[in-house]
């Protein structure tokens, strides 16, 4: 099978939920998503969205050439429907592809704006998924407001510690139809959450966020979990995007010891990290 072009973006986690305040901030993981675009039909069995279907209209329409006689190819470490921003990751992924096998030399911003388009197109999210577009391609943390383009969309930016260590808690299937409502409803855990962002307190702010958004789900297990988590030693933990995962940020030394309270506790553990900056002088790859 030929490959015409391939592209790579990353899964997240949650820093501040958008549909609380209007405004998102998401990190990205070191869980990878490659796409690829290959001559010939090629089907794809989870995107039950539609996303990559949704990613070419929105190309096309922003007047870029459509590809003749193609089909994709996926290779994904991002849980789907967990909050871990696997739609993004995908639309991104997708849309670096078509940028590569066009030469169109996208800048971020086009990539962007494309990949929010196209899940916004597919339905796939109820905030438009701004802020998981940009953690899916670049490194740090970026507060958002996503009804901008992306040129005029981050508010505030920053780094994030480096070397911690990120548990990933997966409790099964979403259950429960995700109501926007209900986050407005928590309106003060969410100011909580973006104070703390504001003041430079990332991870302070991704528990304030858990915390609000176990709330506005009812997800009472999930606040047990984190403050468990937190009593044993893990930096923060919260639930990420509209869950069910659980995001547990800790120092490497006491991953293991997590790791198994989570066993314990029934459920399945990824252990990754955050997506850090390239060194000053040496040249990131175009693929991860």
């Amino acid at each position: 099978m030929t490959v015409l072009g391939r592209g790579n973006a990353n899964g997240g986690v949650s820093v501040l939920h958008a549909a609380g305040l209007g405004k998102g901030c998401s990190i990205g993981i070191e869980l990878s998503t490659e796409v690829s675009l290959v001559a010939g039909e090629a089907a794809v069995s989870h995107d039950e969205h539609g996303i990559l279907d949704s990613v070419m209209a929105v190309w096309v329409e922003s007047g870029y050439p459509r590809p003749d006689d193609t089909g994709w190819r996926v290779s994904s470490e991002v849980p789907i429907g967990q909050g871990l921003k696997s739609s993004a990751a995908l639309a991104c992924a997708a849309v670096l592809a078509l940028n590569d096998a066009s030469w169109t030399t996208l800048s971020d911003f086009d990539i962007v704006d494309i990949a929010v388009a196209a899940q916004r197109r597919a339905g796939c999210s109820i905030t438009g998924c701004m802020d998981d577009a940009w953690a899916a391609i670049s490194p740090g943390w970026k507060l958002v407001d996503p009804i901008q383009s992306s040129r005029d969309s981050v508010l505030l930016e920053g780094d994030i510690d480096e070397g911690l260590a990120v548990l990933i808690a997966l409790r099964g299937p979403r259950l429960a139809k995700v109501q926007s409502d209900s986050f407005t409803d928590q309106k003060k855990l969410f100011e909580r959450a973006m104070a703390s962002l504001s003041n430079g307190s990332v991870l302070d702010a991704m528990s304030a966020n858990g915390m609000a958004v176990a709330a506005a789900t009812g997800d009472d297990e999930a606040l047990r979990i984190c403050n468990s988590v937190i009593a044993r030693g893990a930096i923060a933990a919260g639930v990420s995007g509209s869950g069910p995962a659980i995001s547990i940020v800790c120092y490497e030394q006491g991953s293991e010891q997590l790791t198994e309270l989570l066993i314990e506790f029934g459920m399945q553990v990824i252990h990754s990290r955050f997506i850090e900056s390239e060194p000053v002088g040496e040249e990131a790859s175009p693929w991860g």
